[in-house]
């Protein structure tokens, strides 16, 4: 090794001894200075530079100087010496100021651009580089402009300007494609793509990946699809779909893997291909000089063969290296799978017990609904025979108590459907200014109650109809405005709105609910989101509650793709604010509905079949259709139920999902075979794995959730009949 650069320094000087001879010019200095730059020694470069641009100026070169001066800038630059890069940048752009652009002129701006950027100064950087791609534009050099773009879009990426970034990427998506600008725009769309994803907009992010990977299976460049399929990783953990995640990282490692045996292969063959070269060059040169110096033969060939041992024993050393780190890196890959396989197992195991939890607790309310149903029933059929002014009060305490209590379990039920995955988003159009008039306006008497001021403010700016889920939004600002106006007394609620942002057809709207109540201690602050957690017992003592709402809230304003915010101060107030993102929409064509009134007399002599298992909910539900003059049959298994349909005409049937035997889900799919025109109406406590959509599936004309809400069950029922 130490004869090789011996050498190389001897070759080196010996040149410029007999060449210095010859010439003394600017090409002779900028070809040392060139020389220098490739092998890394930017002191040298600089030297021969300053000597180049002595000989440029007493020829007057203008454009010699320029290019010199630029060159001196572009080892400052790369030596991170931005004042040094700067001065030499602008001595390059004002020799040239007077003279046609230049392809010189066009990199000094985006050079001078980039400084700029490091200074954080964007402005200037901004107008520094629209110079450069206008030159470029001038010059009709259509692929420098748009490697401009794709550096100068990095460069605002690396330091956090997004916006500017993304700017500059989307200039590279605009332009038609041919055959070589493939590479820079499936590199464009990527980094839009990772700029959503540190945003954490996953859709969006996925949208530009798809692109990308469009773009490179045109022009196969295996790095740029690495990096692509790991974007597409982390978007998907960003969306919490962690298989997907894994299997993209998975197929990121395999191509890693291919693209690292392919570029060894390569490098062995090239130096190979390079080592062979030499020898028959070397053994070419020997030849030669043997017929003219033997004495000097015999000194090349010696130092030749000194070089090839060298090589060799480099290759030797190169290719022992690589070995060893394909044997540490197999070793490492297997560790990882081991690894992942580990988490893998974890995961399943904490989905197991994350779904047994759920199964319990669905089970738990489930059958908790059936005696509430009794409860519930019973107070009702006592009420309406009107008790004695002594009892009243008896029987009003119980129905809050039934009332509270199937809220209490419906609020279970709900967060077991979001921790289960249960819980579909619509996206369908709405207006959000009459969403919120309509809870303002339901939740006018509470405010009065507590004789609070109830204020809504919506920011004019926002479309008048976005695309979202109204139902999951209503849910969120009814327990929200519900809580402010339930722990707010003689005070203010304020539920305020905010255009954050609009790009094209993306919004992002801010939402803040305030109020002057009685606040939280900040040592609950981190807790309050918890499941069954209400700030103190005090408070709970105080106001009631389940402690779920603010659960809910949270869980749903993440299945939108928010994350709420909590600032409160005790005896002063509190404030709960979120951002969401939404789609602009147009108006939805809206069908006018009849509203169904419940009508006593549309009942009267109707005949019933009621198909219920347990006897307190027969005697509840006979005795409130007796109530109303209709006449019911009770039949307490599927079987005779499918009989007793096929063999009498019923006005209506009334079945029990869940029944000894044939459930009811069965029967009536039985029923139907040969009766399509009763109607039958499910009777359930809705489970975690039922909803209304798979009940109707099966024929049924509509749903009634156990407990009963009396006049909800006769609206029901007077619908059909």
């Amino acid at each position: 090794m130490k004869y090789f650069f011996i050498f190389i320094v001897f070759l080196n000087s010996h040149l410029y001894s007999q060449t210095e001879k010859k010439t003394d010019s600017i090409a002779f200095y900028s070809n040392l200075a060139g020389y220098n730059i490739k092998v890394s020694n930017p002191k040298n470069a600089e030297f021969y530079i300053q000597k180049a641009i002595t000989f440029s100026r007493k020829n007057s070169s203008i454009g010699a100087q320029s290019a010199l001066f630029y060159k001196l800038g572009r080892i400052y630059f790369d030596k991170n010496s931005f004042v040094n890069a700067d001065k030499y940048f602008h001595k390059s752009a004002f020799l040239l100021k007077n003279v046609p652009p230049t392809s010189t002129l066009a990199a000094t701006y985006y050079y001078l651009g980039l400084i700029n950027i490091k200074k954080e100064n964007y402005t200037l950087a901004k107008i520094y580089f629209d110079t450069s791609e206008f030159i470029y534009y001038k010059l009709k050099i259509k692929d420098n402009s748009e490697s401009l773009n794709l550096k100068k879009g990095i460069a605002y990426k690396t330091n956090e300007k997004y916006d500017l970034a993304a700017n500059a990427f989307k200039k590279i998506i605009k332009n038609q494609d041919n055959s070589k600008n493939l590479k820079i725009k499936a590199e464009a769309f990527y980094q839009l793509g990772t700029i959503k994803n540190i945003q954490k907009i996953s859709d969006s992010a996925l949208y530009y990946l798809e692109n990308a990977l469009k773009m490179n299976e045109k022009n196969t460049n295996l790095e740029q699809k690495s990096k692509i399929i790991l974007a597409f990783s982390q978007s998907y953990k960003e969306k919490k779909d962690f298989d997907r995640a894994y299997s993209y990282l998975d197929e990121h490692y395999q191509l890693k893997d291919h693209i690292y045996k392919m570029n060894s292969a390569k490098a062995n063959l090239d130096d190979f291909t390079k080592f062979k070269q030499k020898q028959i060059l070397n053994t070419t040169l020997e030849k030669q000089k043997e017929k003219s110096e033997e004495q000097k033969t015999y000194k090349y060939s010696k130092l030749i063969n000194i070089l090839a041992i060298a090589l060799i024993t480099i290759l030797s050393l190169l290719s022992l290296s690589l070995y060893k780190n394909n044997i540490i890196r197999n070793e490492s890959n297997l560790l990882l799978k081991e690894k992942n396989n580990e988490l893998i197992i974890a995961k399943n195991k904490a989905e197991k017990a994350s779904k047994a939890r759920s199964e319990f607790l669905s089970t738990v309310s489930h059958e908790l609904r059936t005696p509430l149903n009794a409860i519930n029933g019973i107070t009702h059929l006592l009420l309406e025979e009107k008790p004695k002014k002594s009892q009243l009060n008896y029987l009003q305490s119980l129905e809050f108590s039934g009332n509270y209590l199937t809220k209490f379990i419906n609020e279970i039920l709900e967060i077991n459907k979001m921790d289960s995955n249960k819980i579909e988003i619509e996206n369908i159009p709405f207006n959000l200014k009459e969403l919120l008039e309509n809870i303002q306006n339901s939740l006018k008497e509470l405010a009065h109650i507590n004789n609070n001021h109830f204020n809504l403010e919506i920011d004019n700016a926002i479309p008048n109809y976005l695309i979202g889920d109204p139902t999951r939004l209503s849910q969120i600002f009814m327990n929200l405005i519900n809580n402010a106006l339930k722990f707010t007394k003689n005070g203010t609620v304020t539920v305020r709105t905010k255009l954050e942002s609009s790009e094209g057809k993306n919004v992002l709207i801010y939402f803040e609910i305030v109020d002057t109540g009685i606040g939280i201690a900040a040592d609950k602050l981190e807790t309050v989101f918890d499941s069954f957690s209400q700030g103190s017992i005090e408070v709970n003592r105080k106001y009631g509650g389940t402690g779920l709402g603010l659960t809910i809230v949270k869980k749903l304003v993440t299945l939108l793709g928010g994350d709420i915010k909590l600032e409160s101060t005790v005896g002063k107030g509190s404030t709960f604010s979120f951002k969401l993102h939404f789609k602009i929409g147009s108006a939805p064509v809206v069908l006018q509905k009849k509203v169904e009134k419940f009508n006593p007399d549309l009942l009267a002599n109707k005949k019933i079949l009621l198909i219920e298992d347990n006897k307190i909910n027969q005697m509840i539900t006979k005795k409130m259709l007796e109530n109303k003059d209709i006449f019911c049959e009770i039949i307490d298994n599927g079987e005779d139920a499918i009989e007793a349909a096929r063999n009498n005409k019923y006005d209506l049937i009334l079945m029990d999902v869940h029944l000894p035997g044939i459930n009811g889900t069965v029967a009536t799919k039985q029923i139907r075979e040969f009766d399509t025109e009763t109607p039958i109406i499910a009777l359930t406590a809705i489970s975690l794995h039922e909803n209304r959509e798979m009940l109707l599936s099966f024929g049924m004309n509509d749903v009634i959730t156990k407990p009963f809400v009396p006049n909800d069950f006769y609206t029901t029922i007077s619908k059909y009949i």
